[in-house]
């Protein structure tokens, strides 16, 4: 149940505003809030105000505020609220049923002592409780109180039981006490201590069975009803809990809410597994302690109160659905159920299963005016119009009932075959009938109908389609049985119940008295029949013929009326009634006589002064006659004389003139009137009037009464009196009366003549038995015979010829007449061979007249045991039928009969009287079926294991617990599935049902190995469906905590996140909570947050750790000292990223500016470090400018060089850089203009390395003549100098040098002619030594062209040619187009010569300005770099090919990494495998690049990629080979590319492996041992295929660990998060577990294949039969790790146990060939053993023990 907020309806104060009392009216519609300001507030349903009123104090001299409120209560009635108050008194306040009644106080119970709470039973009187610890009962009517008990401690809480009959008292020493104020509890619960407690019961609940107490010490209690303390809610360890103040039931009594500081908790009953279960608490912030709890009536909402005075006002629904637009059916509770109509403002009706089952299945039947709700146990059936609800045991049918609601006052439910009768409002089951007829016009039922004095319920229905049964329901005996000759299709009992109407197939209608059992045929040709409401009155139609009987008492006497069309319904409303009537489409009303219809319902109700007037209203008529004649009869049987005068005068018409009472001739007749003969003599008698008594029986013709009162009398005329009687029987024919009066005169031939006169026979026989003297007249007796023969009247006839000594027709008379039981006498007698067949032809007759019962013993008796057990069964006399059955040999023969006899007996529940019928006839299966049924399945077992075979006992109660599970059995299929050793199937059940505690039960004790997978499945299960509680539960079970977690911060719920990482994994994981819980959170509540647990300075550093740095900065709101360090460390994260503007923001704010100035220092940006220098570390300027100038002068910018250091005060710097360049002319020069006293020891310092070189003084006066003149300014004689500077001289590189420094000198200062004579001069000279360039930009600088363009020819670069032709002098276009046709002709390049028109000028001009002494670096570098800027890679490296090998490296590099950036891994392969893999630092990242990318390759697993790895393999090779012998590399570089070159190796001998089926085993062990290089390869990838292969070996333990890792590194990889990865299953094993996280998925392009895994393993997680976790060998390790000391096999990764050398033949022969060989072509070639060996020699060099 979880509580839904719905509306404030009180607002809190700004201070304490304690609200001190809620409660809810019974009937659902009034809130009353008590306040502390001694205020009642009174709310409607929906949460308005609607009224208030104040209270007063008991003392009015004490003042208003002398008191406080201390409890409220409304009354049964929910019009009075009983208010209790601290000054000793409790008043009760009349409010009224309507809003804005006035307010009155009823009642005042002052009290002696302070009154604390107060509760208002349902059952009458108010309890109190008081301070000095008495609990008081108030009684309203009495206007008293009396104590009910006392203790001697305060009473702190009171809660009522939900009956309102019983209430419990909590008080401060801990005691709680219970006490009934009725009678109708339980012998186990008795009165008196319940329990005791450690702390004051404050919060004190009685919910159904069980009784909920909680106090200070945060925890709460449930105890039995025993007092025994059957669960307990501990909260003692949860700091954020306080004390429980408040506690109430719901009116279900299977829900309690418990109130304390900012929270609800609730709790519910689990009716399935019968135990208290904790719902999610609500949450209420800043509401401070709940002080007042109350739940509505119909369980669907609850208010709370506050101490700041606030009102919340929840939902309390675990589910609402809507019922076809028209009713809202909400579910409160488990067994209570609120059904409300949408389309009107009525409350509703509340639907509660008493027995507290839970309901389900709830419908709205019967044109929407009726409900039909199950629980397991019990139907409910509820009027929704009369508010009736019912609910019945009910056991489990397959839910296949029929419902008829026909009727007003009971609803008929129909399933197979039986009839049961539910009266709304009883829970008890009315009556219950077998019948095959469920029509609602054969089965007629009346109950108390029309206001009868006592109870009077009755069924009638058909037992067959002849028969009828009548059933008196209120003493539950048959009150009739009607056999009828036809079919009977319709049926209807008055609404007494006195008549009875039905109709047969041949549409004749019977009408049947149910108390005389007479029935006569009314009307014939019936169509149309029915009572008319609410009286005796029917109405029939036979055609065009309308009978009406308005006295049914006279069915001989209706009113016919004519009618046209066919009567469709009788109506009786507004004083009328009308039969409705449908001629084709038209519909008209024929009115009846409701005046007749009123008599016959005033007799009815016995108001006789109603009946006269309205037979006086109708004049003379025939039915008024009738009518008359009827309340004539009541009066009479009533003695009602002055009635029966009335009727009387209006039958005669006439009066009696004289008072009734003064005539004993009136009571003499009266007497007569009712029959009572013997009265009216007793009242002649007294009379004395013998005469007249004698008349009486004379005129009524009571002859034998007259002679026997003469006799009596003594009557003098008694002769005369006897000859009148025989003249009189004589004249009128009664000659059987006058031979009885000559037999007894003993006058016998006489009487009989008599008797043969009057043709009376039957007295015959009896005649002549006694005077047998009469046998002897022959022709008499013959004469006799005949006639009793010829009217068949064979029992007389056959007893004349017992007489006349003729057995044999005496016999056949007997068997004639069917008299049996004398015919057996007789044969016993004369023919005993004769008894037997007599016996059989009796129990025949018998059968006929369907009297089985008795023919039972007469097939017995002849010994026709078949035919009496057929008649046993037809009677159903099912215990001789079991008798009889015994003694018959042939089980086959009566083997229907056992099915038929065991069948009733197991329909009694005569279990064992069943299983030994089924037994005899070896049935044995449908005794299993028979106690499967009745939920006994251990004899059920018992059987079945006994006598039925294995496999057919497990099949059948599989199917049979399915069918059970179906219907919601699960503890019954539960024991099928487990009797047949199936728990698994009550396991997968269970988790159908979603009963997963169950669930867990089984699988804990049926699989223990299987409780880990099952515990974090069912916690996945549990989060997807929303239920986090529950699956934080199995993640914990599962010792999965991080799961549940993650769970809880994926949706927020951050603080219970913190409460599972705080529980489980330590402060540790708590505090990296809190910190990802703060990141959610706005800055000053993050702040809070962190402050709170004491973790802000250490989750600031780790938000820099993290990078996270603008968190950081807001955490540090509060941590001013922390700030530089935050920008310190986001400056350096910054630099690392190469966003170096931001990092010296960051530098600088953090107060570190030296560090910026060397971060641009590192990154050369000297403009930006001098800046920072300059402007915040000016102590750092000199070092800039030193780091400066030293990169300068290694790019030989020697100019700035000298700028540099001079401005840092550096000259010696310059000095030392030139000496050591051997620069000697210009560190010369710099010590002489700035370090002059150094100047001579330098100069010697020269001469000295430089003596045996005699024209360096001629070099250097001329240089040093140049310098000077270039100082003064003077370039054209600088220049000049510079011009004498010759080889002959000096060396190539100084002529150089000075060639280019004057070049640049003109360059830069000459013009005009001047500068075009120097430059006729020195061009040439530059042409000579090589320098092209320079001399072309010298001819450009003058605008000769040609000369320029010459120079570029001279050169071969065309491309610099073309442009200067192109872009400065155009004429010279074809120039150059000849010149280089020329050149390609006489070298012969054809290709060349072919694509000269199709070439682009791109070559990049130099500047005019950038002339250096670097000019030349224009080499045959830039044809390369053109080609390969436009991507024409082939020829680039063919022509680097022509280069050396480290231009041609350089562009295969450049091709590889171009390849690799568009993602072409194999291309660059091949690249790399035909043009060699140097070991060159600088290709490093290349190689690794081309190898990682292989290993995450998705395609090359199988036999095909061979190829692959075998070219990967010889790449890495190579390499490794070349690291040997390079010098300064690192160890790890060769160690990482040797462990690339393993794992490449492992690769390609699997391929191999994979490819031969003898050695796929290799290839299994190949890929496990792979695993311990997940650091390298993804982890993902090798996880699977280890699991993939493990698997197909058929080893699925090992499958099952790598499968299920698999899984949970994807679940990583997608969100983020590898330190969540569990490597508990790994621990024994070599395998790392600090390893990188895959970019992407290994399968993410085929979905199917990873939901393929993931279902297998959560199939092989639910199969007790894999063991799931990694076999361990004899090291305590998983096969194939390696521990220290250890080496692994180069052919299967396994570590070599013993450290022999392996001799490991190759064979080239077979399959086995592939091995150690490589595929090309479709053909194998074998390595050389030169590469063996070499290959050998790394791999032992690395630890791993092999040769060859």
């Amino acid at each position: 149940m979880q509580l839904k907020y719905l509306q404030t309806i009180l607002e809190a104060q700004e201070t304490d505003f304690k609200i001190l009392g809620l409660c809810w009216s019974p009937n659902n519609q009034k809130l009353a809030v008590a306040t502390c300001d001694r205020q009642v507030l009174l709310y409607d349903d929906k949460g308005e105000k609607r009224d208030r009123f104040s209270t007063k104090p008991y003392d009015p001299e004490a003042g208003k505020k002398s008191y406080v409120i201390t409890g409220i209560a409304f009354s049964p009635d929910s019009t009075k609220i009983a208010v209790a108050q601290s000054d000793c008194i409790v008043y009760v306040y009349k409010i009224g049923e309507k809003w804005g009644e006035k307010k009155a106080i009823c009642n005042k119970f002052p009290q002696p002592s302070p009154v604390t709470c107060v509760i208002w039973l349902l059952t009458g009187p108010i309890i109190c409780g008081l301070i000095d610890g008495k609990v008081r009962a108030l009684q309203i009517k009495s206007n008293k109180s009396q104590s009910l008990f006392a203790s001697d401690s305060l009473v702190v809480s009171l809660a009522s039981n939900a009956k309102g009959t019983g209430f419990l008292s909590g008080h401060v020493d801990g005691n709680v006490i219970r006490f009934y104020i009725t009678s109708d509890h339980g012998e186990d619960e008795a009165q008196g201590r319940i329990a005791l407690l450690s702390v004051p019961p404050c919060a004190l609940a009685w919910p159904q069975g069980h009784i909920f107490v909680a106090g200070c010490d945060k925890r709460v209690s449930v105890y039995n009803n025993y007092g025994k303390l059957v669960k307990t809610f501990d909260y003692a360890k949860d700091t954020r809990e306080y004390e429980f103040t408040i506690a109430a039931s719901s009116p279900s009594g299977q829900a309690v809410a418990i109130g304390s500081f900012d929270r609800l908790r609730t709790y519910a009953w689990n009716t399935r597994k019968s135990i208290w279960e904790e719902t999610p608490s609500k949450e209420i912030p800043n509401f401070y302690t709940i002080t007042a709890l109350a739940w509505k009536r119909d369980g669907s909402k609850v208010t709370c109160g506050g101490l700041c005075g606030a009102v919340l006002l929840f939902e309390s629904v675990l589910k609402r659905t809507v019922w076809k637009d028209k009713f809202e059916i909400t579910y409160v509770g488990p067994s209570q159920v609120l059904v409300k109509p949408l389309d009107s403002n009525n409350m509703g009706v509340i639907v509660r299963s008493q027995q507290g089952g839970e309901i389900d299945d709830v419908k709205i039947m019967g044109k929407d005016s009726y409900l039909v709700a199950r629980t397991d146990d019990t139907l409910l059936v509820a009027d929704l119009t009369k508010n009736l609800l019912s609910e019945v045991p009910w056991n489990n049918s397959g839910r296949h009932e029929k419902f008829y609601f026909e009727n007003p006052n009971v609803c008929l439910v129909f399933n197979a075959g039986e009839l049961t009768l539910i009266e709304y409002g009883d829970n008890d089951v009315l009556c219950s009938v077998r019948t095959e007829f469920a029509n609602p016009h054969l089965i007629s039922v009346r109950l108390n109908e029309r206001s009868q004095a006592t109870e009077n319920k009755k069924l009638a229905y058909l037992l067959d389609l002849k028969t009828i049964c009548v059933v008196d329901l209120v003493s539950g005996f048959l009150m009739q049985q009607v056999n009828h000759d036809s079919k009977i299709d319709w049926l209807e009992l008055s609404e007494t119940g006195h008549k009875l109407l039905f109709r047969d197939k041949k549409q004749r209608l019977i009408l049947v008295d149910t108390a005389s059992q007479s029935r006569e045929t009314i009307f014939a040709g019936v169509s149309f029949v029915q009572w008319v409401e609410s009286s005796d009155v029917a109405v029939a139609q036979a055609g065009n013929t309308l009978a009406i009987w308005y006295n049914i008492d006279l069915p001989d006497n209706p009113t016919i009326m004519t009618v046209k069309g066919d009567v469709v319904d009788i109506v009786r409303n507004n004083g009328k009634t009308e039969a409705v009537c449908v001629d084709g489409n038209n519909t008209f009303n024929l009115e009846l006589d409701e005046g007749l219809v009123e008599f016959g319902t005033a007799i009815n109700d016995r108001d006789y002064a109603r009946a006269i007037l309205f037979l006086e209203s109708m004049g003379a008529s025939s039915e008024a006659d009738a009518m008359w004649h009827t309340l004539y009869l009541i009066a009479m049987k009533q003695q009602n004389l002055s009635l029966a005068q009335r009727c009387s005068a209006a039958l005669v018409r006439r009066k009696i003139r004289r008072e009734p009472q003064q005539l004993p001739e009136l009571w003499a007749r009266l007497s007569i009137l009712y029959g009572e003969l013997g009265t009216a003599e007793n009242i002649y008698l007294e009379q004395g009037n013998v005469e007249a008594a004698l008349n009486m029986y004379k005129r009524l013709h009571k002859w034998d009464e007259a002679l026997r009162l003469a006799e009596q009398r003594g009557y003098e005329n008694l002769k005369d009196l006897k000859d009148e009687h025989m003249s009189l029987l004589m004249q009128s024919g009664q000659f059987e009366k006058v031979g009885q009066v000559l037999e007894n005169e003993g006058k016998y031939e006489e009487a009989l003549n008599m008797y043969m006169k009057s043709n009376k026979l039957l007295r015959i026989p009896n005649l002549l038995s006694h005077h047998t003297e009469l046998l002897n007249d022959h022709a008499a007796i013959a004469n006799v015979l005949k006639k009793l023969l010829k009217q068949d009247l064979y029992e007389p006839a056959a007893e004349i010829y017992e007489k006349l000594d003729k057995p044999d027709l005496a016999m056949e008379c007997y068997r004639k007449g069917k008299i049996w039981n004398k015919a057996v006498d007789l044969a016993r007698d004369v023919s005993p061979d004769q008894v037997v067949q007599l016996e059989e032809e009796w129990g025949d007759s018998l059968v006929e007249g369907k009297q089985m019962d008795a023919a039972i013993s007469h097939y017995i008796e002849a010994g026709c045991t078949l035919k009496a057990l057929d008649a046993a069964v037809a009677a159903r006399q099912w215990k001789k039928a079991v008798h009889i059955v015994k003694v018959i040999d042939d089980p086959d023969t009566v083997k229907k009969y056992y099915v038929m006899i065991a069948g009733y007996f197991s329909g009694i529940k005569d279990y064992s009287t069943a299983e030994k019928l089924f037994a005899a006839c070896g049935m044995y299966k449908e005794a299993v079926d028979m106690y499967n049924e009745a939920g006994q399945w251990e004899k059920a077992h018992s059987i079945a294991s006994k006598y039925l075979e294995a496999e057919e006992v497990s099949d059948m109660y599989i199917k049979h617990a399915e069918q059970l599970e179906e219907a919601g059995k699960y503890r019954d299929a539960e024991k099928l599935y487990l009797s047949v050793n199936s728990p698994d199937l009550a396991i997968a059940m269970y988790k159908r049902a979603e009963q997963y505690d169950n669930m867990v039960r089984l699988v804990e004790k049926y699989h223990p190995n299987l409780l880990h997978t099952t515990h974090l499945h069912l916690g996945q299960q549990l989060e997807g469906q929303g239920k986090y509680r529950a699956a934080e539960i199995h993640y914990l079970a599962a010792g999965e905590w991080k799961a549940s977690m993650n769970m809880y911060r994926t949706l927020g719920m951050w603080e219970e996140a913190y409460r599972v990482a705080k529980q489980n994994g330590g402060p540790s994981a708590a505090n990296q909570v809190a910190f990802l819980w703060a990141r959610t959170l706005p800055v000053d509540s993050a702040i809070k947050l962190l402050n709170k647990y004491g973790i802000l300075e250490p989750c600031v550093n780790y938000a820099c750790e993290t990078y996270q740095f603008d968190f950081a900065f807001q955490l540090c709101k509060n941590l001013p000292s922390k700030v530089s360090e935050v920008h310190l460390k986001y400056a350096m994260a910054l630099e690392d990223d190469g966003k170096f503007a931001e990092a010296e923001t960051e530098f600088i704010q953090a107060g570190r500016p030296k560090e910026a100035v060397l971060m641009y220092v590192h990154t050369q940006n000297w403009i930006n470090a001098l800046r920072i220098a300059e402007t915040h570390e000016s102590a750092s300027v000199p070092e800039v400018l030193q780091a400066q100038a030293e990169q300068c002068f290694a790019d030989k910018q020697f100019q700035e060089f000298e700028v540099l250091l001079l401005r840092a005060q550096a000259p010696e710097t310059i000095v030392q850089k030139y000496k050591a360049a051997e620069m000697w002319i210009d560190a010369l020069r710099v010590c002489k203009d700035y370090l002059p006293h150094l100047y001579p020891a330098l100069q010697a310092e020269y001469s000295s390395s430089h003596h045996n070189k005699t024209t360096d003084f001629n070099i250097e006066t001329l240089l040093s003549r140049a310098n000077e003149w270039a100082l003064a300014g003077q370039h054209k004689q600088a220049v000049d100098c510079l011009l004498q500077v010759n080889a002959a001289i000096t060396e190539p590189s100084i002529v150089k040098r000075a060639l280019l420094r004057a070049a640049d000198m003109v360059n830069k200062f000459l013009f005009g002619e001047e500068a075009l004579d120097v430059i006729k001069v020195l061009s040439p000279r530059l042409v000579e030594i090589g320098e092209h360039g320079v001399a072309a930009q010298l001819y450009i600088s003058m605008e000769l062209m040609k000369e320029a363009i010459d120079a570029f020819i001279m050169a071969e670069e065309w491309g610099k040619a073309r442009k200067v032709a192109k872009e400065l002098e155009p004429a010279y276009e074809s120039y150059v187009e000849s010149k280089y046709k020329d050149r390609l002709l006489k070298k012969g390049d054809v290709e060349q010569l072919a694509d000269v028109g199709k070439k682009s000028d791109t070559r990049n001009s130099c500047q005019r300005t950038k002339l250096n002494t670097e000019y030349g670096a224009y080499t045959s570098w830039g044809a390369l770099d053109l080609l390969a800027e436009q991507g024409q890679w082939a020829r680039c490296i063919e022509k680097a090919k022509a280069q050396n090998a480290p231009i041609l490296h350089k562009y295969v590099a450049l091709y590889a990494a171009k390849l690799l950036k568009d993602g072409f891994v194999m291309e660059a392969l091949n690249l790399y495998s035909t043009h060699g893999a140097p070991a060159m630092p600088q290709n490093f990242n290349i190689y690794n690049h081309i190898a990682l990318e292989i290993f995450s390759a998705g395609d090359l697993s199988g036999p095909d990629g061979y190829s692959a790895w075998e070219q990967l393999r010889k790449m890495l090779f190579e390499i490794c080979e070349g690291l040997e012998v390079a010098p300064n590399v690192s160890a790890e570089a060769k160690a990482h590319f040797r462990n690339l070159l393993l794992i490449a190796h492992y690769y390609a001998l699997r391929a191999a492996c994979r490819q031969v089926p003898s050695l796929k085993s290799i290839g299994v062990k190949i890929s496990t041992a792979l695993l311990r290089y997940t650091d390298v390869i993804p982890a993902d990838k090798a996880f699977y295929e280890a699991g993939k292969d493990m698997k197909e070996e058929g080893r699925l333990s090992e499958a099952f660990v790598f499968l299920n890792h698999y899984l949970d590194l994807c679940e990583a990889i997608e969100e983020g998060e590898g330190q969540l990865v569990d490597h508990s299953d790994l621990v024994q094993t070599d395998f790392p577990s600090n390893i990188p996280l895959p970019t992407r998925l290994y399968l993410s392009e085929d979905p199917k294949e990873h939901d393929n895994i993931r279902e297998w393993v959560l199939a092989v997680s639910m199969d007790q039969k894999i063991d799931q976790t990694l076999p361990l060998d004899d090291r305590q390790l998983f096969e194939s790790s390696l521990q220290h000391g250890e080496t692994p096999c180069l052919v299967t990764g396994y570590p070599v146990r013993k450290q022999p050398d392996l001799v490991f033949e190759i064979a080239l022969s077979g399959e086995q060939r592939r091995l150690g060989e490589t595929e090309h072509g479709g053909e194998n070639v074998p390595r050389s053993p030169t590469w063996r060996a070499g290959f050998l020699s790394l791999l032992n060099g690395a630890g791993h023990r092999i040769s060859l």
